[in-house]
């Protein structure tokens, strides 16, 4: 019987680990760091149920995904909005915290885990199958906030807000001051907003500010679409920032306005829906999404009249994604907008539709001038080769 060298054997079990990773590479294996410590559904089940303390969190996107379904008393905590979320999580850094996204191809609840454990937190697990396994196990579980969340989305609120009645005042000309809407024009402003009220959107901030009063004690009142627009606060921020002494926050917004006094005044007549471009892309049945058949059809043949972005890591990017898009992660994205096409369609992709739906909401609020952008709902499989397979969301 013949024994192999050293080297020999060496080489086979090179070989040999070789010939293992490669069907796993082939099956679209997760490329993001795992968490270390998982747990199954009945163990999520028995947190639910309560015969396990603990805390359940979705880190997955708010309005895109948390919304339209969560595993019940999960409490939302995007992980692309970690750091301005974080408060919500207990104090006790030995409390059980379980996160959960959307299933074994989502990074999002790793991500949140780890950056958890940063903190000093150290009872930590991922539920890595996620909602789409507790759909299929218990059913879809609950739809809308969870009411014991804090309110959402979190962003910074400026400090001094006031009620209707100090608009009203304002409006009846009983006290001296400018009102500003902060919403899109054409989308929002046109279409209804307190009587005598400016617009001055929050994306064009810095190209409309002269049009804010020249005497910086006067009296500016912001307002957007209610408590939870953050484009009135934004704007708050710029003008004290330009030296505006006395400005204040309509927190409750034209909806507020409008259960107290009406639904105020109309602008120009929304504008007739133009034509579409040449290289549009067909919608899908969610808001803001492209109809997948067409999206493949498109890449397949006219690839250069899309603009797609890669929302996902770098990571996860560099081990495959389609050929020709860019990566642009979504936590800096709003940093890198101007990067962003203006002559041809934006279509945003990530593995499972969750970083693309939170890239497309964040342009429609940033730059809502911007038409042509939609977002991929639905699971890909990246292949290093620059194809990929797009599957309907679970």
């Amino acid at each position: 019987m013949r024994f192999l060298s050293k080297s020999a054997m060496a080489l086979m079990v090179m070989l040999l680990a070789v010939a293992l990773a490669i069907p796993a590479l082939a099956a679209g294996e997760p490329t993001f760091k795992r968490y270390p410590q998982t747990v199954d559904a009945p163990f999520v089940k028995d947190v639910v149920d309560g015969k396990v303390k603990g805390y359940l969190f979705d880190a997955r996107p708010y309005k895109k995904k948390y919304l339209k379904g969560h595993i019940p008393g999960a409490v939302n905590l995007p992980a692309t909005q970690f750091d301005k979320n974080q408060g919500k999580l207990p104090k006790d850094k030995s409390a059980l915290i379980v996160f959960y996204c959307g299933g074994l191809k989502c990074a999002l609840s790793h991500k949140a885990a780890f950056k958890t454990r940063a903190m000093g937190y150290d009872n930590i697990v991922v539920y890595d199958e996620g909602y789409p396994q507790w759909k299929k196990l218990y059913g879809p579980g609950v739809m809308g906030p969870n009411p014991t969340a804090k309110a959402e989305p979190a962003f910074k609120t400026f400090p001094v807000i006031v009620e209707a009645a100090a608009v009203k005042d304002v409006v009846d000309g009983k006290t001296v001051g400018m009102i500003i809407d902060a919403r899109p024009k054409k989308k929002k402003y046109d279409k209804g907003h307190i009587p005598g009220a400016l617009s001055l959107p929050t994306s064009q901030f810095d190209k409309m500010k002269g049009l804010l009063p020249a005497d910086k004690n006067a009296l500016v009142i912001f307002y957007c679409g209610g408590l939870k627009c953050a484009l009135s606060h934004k704007a708050a921020f710029k003008a004290q920032a330009m030296g505006y002494s006395k400005v204040k926050v309509f927190a409750k917004g034209y909806p507020g306005w409008k259960k107290v006094y009406g639904a105020g005044v109309a602008g120009a007549a929304a504008p007739k829906a133009a034509k579409k471009a040449k290289g549009s892309l067909k919608p899908g049945k969610e808001e803001g999404s492209v109809d997948i058949a067409f999206f493949q059809q498109t890449l397949a043949k006219k690839p250069g009249s899309v603009y797609v972005v890669d929302v996902r890591d770098p990571g996860e990017f560099k081990a495959g994604s389609i050929k020709g898009s860019v990566n642009i992660p979504v936590d800096k994205l709003e940093k890198s907008l101007d990067k962003l096409p203006q002559d041809k369609p934006v279509v945003f992709v990530c593995g499972t539709g969750a970083r693309s739906g939170e890239a497309y909401y964040m342009i429609k609020d940033l730059r809502p001038a911007m038409t042509e952008v939609y977002y991929v709902d639905g699971e890909i499989t990246f292949n290093p080769d620059g194809s990929c397979k797009i599957s309907p969301p679970k």
